[in-house]
């Protein structure tokens, strides 16, 4: 099931960047995998994802403001964001100027964090 949707997914953590990477592969999407988020600018610019999969606890800084600054951006702000994390209840990210378009607990179920990308790829 090929789909010309391109996916960046930025995380820290090497093992949920492959993990991701080989899940929404599989599923068709396009991936792009970033884990340094001070370069999630210029890896937009260069790969421009239909969908962003971030993690919000990213070494040395928070994917809430890099979601944020994102947002403000005229041309990239539009751009879907799906915030992700083990510590987080959702709640204090959404529903708020320059919040993520939605969010997903880990661990996740991969049917479920699909259907969330899905969704959001068809608003």
């Amino acid at each position: 099931m090929e789909n010309e949707k391109k996916i960046l997914v930025v995380d820290d953590d090497q093992a949920i960047l492959e993990m991701l990477d080989e899940v929404l592969s599989y599923y068709g999407y396009h991936v792009s995998t970033l884990s340094r988020a001070d370069k999630v600018f210029d890896r937009i610019k260069d790969y421009h994802p239909d969908l962003i999969l971030m993690d919000i606890m990213l070494a040395g800084m928070d994917g809430r403001t890099i979601c944020r600054a994102i947002k403000s951006v005229e041309n990239v702000g539009e751009i879907p964001i799906i915030l992700i994390s083990a510590t987080e209840n959702g709640s204090s990210c959404l529903n708020r100027e320059g919040a993520p378009d939605d969010f997903v607990p880990k661990p996740f179920d991969v049917t479920f964090l699909i259907e969330k990308i899905e969704h959001q790829l068809a608003a």
